[in-house]
């Protein structure tokens, strides 16, 4: 019993020390944590303190001026360009749909309207959730901390970052009204594709204004400020559609949309724009650039922030219709002239089971541009009969049929495809086409004659691709389109469209002791023809008698009148055949002194710049051209009018005639030697329209003519454009005698009325009435009209035996190699007509 006895106190003793020590440790602890809890408060205190006074000054949130894009519009308000690193539409707090400002709130923070700045509850709910996720997923920033970050602060991940972003929310919800600080939100904050603010980004993904949206497309938005490249429903449809779904649940969790809304909107289609009647930047990329540079030397650097709104005078169908045709008649050449293969090729394989091919395909993209509607593609599946591709978008294309017939007789082993291959396609209709970016450069530009208006110009094959603008800039040789000019010239000096001159060989010294001697383009005679027939059918010979008759002299000092400068041309015989340069819009400038009756026009693109209130800065008034003197004699303008309304019918241009069925197209074709420059420079009284086709290092096109290469991309554009466009035609001025069945085609003939009215002789030919002439030409369509002996200009020439014809090499004109004095048979002539 005793050791039983002693047993009980002993452990009493050992055991009841123990408790003293366990409550000092604890204690210990717990002081220790205060301690800490102190000293990180005094931190804290001492950071803000120090911290705080140096925050920046709200000022610039209180007077808030977003920067602002130079916009560029047509003249009925499509989007042509925007110049500046942020482009933004700035709308007011009050005009913002309420639909989107819930949307926004359900999407990033729900509690905006409760918390200071910053929001505990979101932090710890966030917390667990990344927790739970066992990644971070998000990280509880409210829409005042976004507010700091994207005004005052960088996106480095740091703990003195996210600390001033913590100080700045505060000092921000002291300082600005909740209205305030969301409006500054709904502005700023970037959302991708260069939008800023939920205004640009409701024009940049669909082509409408804010208040035009519909849930599904407001939830698209409210979604993007997460991350706009993985939301981005441009390039990633399927995850901004996820997004979408989210926040549209979040919405009517909090009673923002009914279940009916939400099911609605879930099952909407979403159609995102690209390039529509809305948005033409890719289209107007040439004449934005011009507007750019126009309002640099006034403004500097200021466009690209004050918000100026310059409205052109494009009309944007137009442009988009320039577009289209010039593109696709360069890139139709372009492939006629063989294929290059594809432009590179990239690695498809997947490191992963959990990594699909289109993945790896579309992480490929980043480092590829897409050229407006010519997009990249790369090549998945290559069979017998066509291939499979993906583009950006993540849409699967399959290439067959005679698209992929046409590039596979053109593939060898150095340009094969395969998969993994980059080629680039474009669509026309519903079917896609294999291309490749032309070589070949062109230019379309079309005027209003009766005021000089820019209705389109495109001054490329693309603005992203080659921003040289060859409608302004670039100076070629215009081929036949010039003797439009010599020829008003002559009438001008006393020729008349009756005229008789004889298309035969002729020489002419050529300063140096020599002789230049010019070739027809066929290396055919007519023989004796009349001046409107030398000019329907652009013979070369006549045009140089011609111009050696009323001198080079005097038809440089008479192009001037059509908006030429002097200096452009050297006074020689070859300025006939269009030896010198000129650009298209000085072409367009000059046939619309035809087009309209012979008044000057000077081309203008502006008709009202703005600054972002929409206050005018200035306005462009147009001229009343009739208001001043002619450049020309209307009666000459007529007369010259009715002979290129026969080019387009019967003659060079006749393609433009039989495509469009117009009586009021006028026109004429041009090429240069070895056919390094082609064009048509066509017009109605409505439309004056210039087509240029050539390589930027001047070399040979093949055999193509104005009438093959440059005709049918204005035929193309002409046919949209002139589409709601009646027929019209010059009023007949006074002082002209109108000559039924007078022409060589049974048309009506025009004379002045106080000069020679008939057929006059100037053809150097002896021993040939005027009836054997006219039985001649006419191949019997047409009766011989009354003739009048009385007397011409003088015509110099030297007939040469083909013997001595050597043509000159700086000459623009088609040169063959027969210089036979034959007379052809004019029906074969215009069987044969090129240019």
């Amino acid at each position: 019993m005793s050791n039983l006895d002693n047993f009980q106190p002993q452990n009493q003793y050992h055991h009841s020390p123990k408790s003293p020590k366990k409550k000092s440790w604890i204690w210990k602890i717990i002081f220790l944590l205060i301690t800490l809890c102190g000293i990180g408060a005094a931190v804290v205190a001492m950071m803000i303190a120090v911290i705080y006074p140096k925050l920046p000054s709200m000022d610039e949130l209180r007077n808030y001026q977003p920067k602002l894009p130079l916009q560029v519009f047509s003249a009925d308000g499509v989007l042509l360009g925007q110049f500046g690193e942020e482009r933004r539409i700035y709308v007011d707090m009050d005009e913002t749909p309420r639909m989107l400002i819930n949307a926004i709130l359900s999407a990033e923070d729900e509690r905006f309207y409760e918390h200071k700045g910053v929001d505990f509850q979101g932090v710890m709910r966030a917390v667990v959730g990344n927790l739970a996720s066992g990644h971070l997923k998000s990280g509880g920033s409210t829409i005042t901390m976004q507010v700091a970050r994207n005004f005052f602060l960088t996106k480095e991940k740091t703990f003195t970052r996210k600390f001033n972003e913590v100080l700045l929310s505060y000092k921000i919800e002291n300082s600005l009204t909740k209205d305030q600080i969301l409006s500054l939100y709904i502005n700023q904050i970037y959302l991708g594709q260069r939008a800023y603010g939920f205004a640009e980004a409701s024009q940049t993904y669909f082509g409408k204004p804010l208040d035009k949206l519909s849930v599904a497309q407001y939830a698209i938005l409210a979604g993007l400020p997460k991350a706009p490249s993985a939301y981005n429903p441009v390039v990633n449809p399927k995850r901004a559609y996820q997004r979408e779904v989210y926040v549209l649940g979040r919405m009517l969790k909090h009673g923002y949309i009914s279940q009916e809304q939400y099911d609605e909107a879930t099952k909407e289609k979403i159609f995102v724009i690209k390039g529509t009647i809305k948005d033409s930047t890719d289209a107007g990329g040439f004449i934005a650039e011009m507007v750019r540079q126009y309002l640099y030397p006034t403004y500097g650097d200021e466009i690209y922030t004050r918000g100026f709104k310059v409205y052109t005078t494009i009309d944007s169908k137009m442009q988009q219709a320039a577009y289209v045709a010039l593109r696709n008649g360069l890139l139709n050449y372009d492939l006629s002239t063989g294929y290059n293969g594809p432009e590179q090729r990239v690695d498809l394989t997947t490191n992963s089971d959990d990594t699909t091919v289109d993945q790896v395909a579309l992480n490929q993209f980043d480092g590829l541009t897409d050229y407006g509607n010519l997009v990249s593609a790369i090549v998945l599946n290559v069979g017998a009969d066509g291939i499979d591709v993906i583009i950006r978008n993540g849409d699967h294309v399959k290439i067959s049929g005679n698209s992929f017939a046409k590039i596979k007789k053109l593939l060898n082993e150095k340009n094969k495809i395969l998969p993994g291959s980059v080629v680039r396609i474009y669509k026309v209709g519903n079917d896609w086409n294999i291309g490749q970016l032309p070589k070949v450069q062109g230019a379309l530009v079309s005027i209003s004659p009766q005021d000089g208006a820019i209705k389109a110009l495109m001054g490329g094959f693309d603005f992203t691709y080659n921003n040289f603008n060859h409608v302004i800039q670039a100076k070629r040789q215009p081929g036949s389109s010039i003797k439009p000019f010599i020829y008003s010239a002559a009438l001008d000096r006393g020729y008349t469209t009756g005229t008789v001159i004889d298309d035969s060989p002729a020489c002419f010294p050529n300063g140096t002791g020599g002789d230049w001697c010019p070739r027809n383009d066929d290396n055919q005679y007519m023989g004796p023809i009349s001046l409107r027939q030398a000019l329907t059918f652009s013979r070369n010979l006549i045009t140089v008698k011609i111009l050696n008759s009323i001198t080079p002299q005097y038809a440089i000092s008479y192009l001037a009148k059509f908006g030429f400068a002097e200096s452009q041309f050297q006074p020689y015989l070859t300025m006939g055949l269009g030896a010198n340069e000129v650009t298209p819009l000085q072409m367009a400038q000059a046939y619309s002194v035809f087009a309209n009756g012979g008044y000057k026009v000077d081309p203008y693109f502006i008709t009202k710049i703005t600054d972002s209130e929409d206050k005018v800065l200035a306005e462009t008034k147009p001229v009343d051209i009739r208001s001043q003197e002619p450049a020309i004699s209307p009666r000459n303008a007529f007369i010259m009018d009715s002979v290129l309304r026969d080019v387009a019918k019967y003659g060079t241009g006749s393609r433009a005639y039989k495509a469009l069925q117009r009586g009021d197209i006028a026109g004429k074709t041009g090429t240069t030697n070895d056919s390094k420059d082609v064009w048509f420079d066509g017009y109605t009284p409505n439309l004056a329209t210039i087509v240029w086709v050539g390589y930027d290092q001047p070399k040979s096109l093949g055999r193509q003519y104005g009438a093959t290469l440059a005709l049918p991309i204005w035929v193309d554009f002409m046919r949209s454009a002139l589409a709601n466009i009646p027929q019209t035609r010059l009023s007949m001025p006074d002082g002209i005698t109108a000559v039924p069945d007078g022409t060589w085609r049974g048309d009506t003939e025009y004379y002045y009325s106080d000069g020679p009215i008939g057929h006059v002789d100037a053809s150097g030919v002896s021993g040939e009435s005027d009836a054997d002439v006219e039985n001649i030409l006419s191949a019997g369509d047409s009766e011989p009209s009354n003739q009048n002996n009385q007397s011409a200009p003088e015509i110099h020439t030297e007939q040469q035996d083909s013997s001595n014809s050597a043509n000159s090499s700086g000459v623009n004109t088609s040169d063959g190699s027969n210089n036979s004095g034959k007379v052809a048979d004019i029906n074969d002539i215009i069987k044969n007509i090129r240019d």
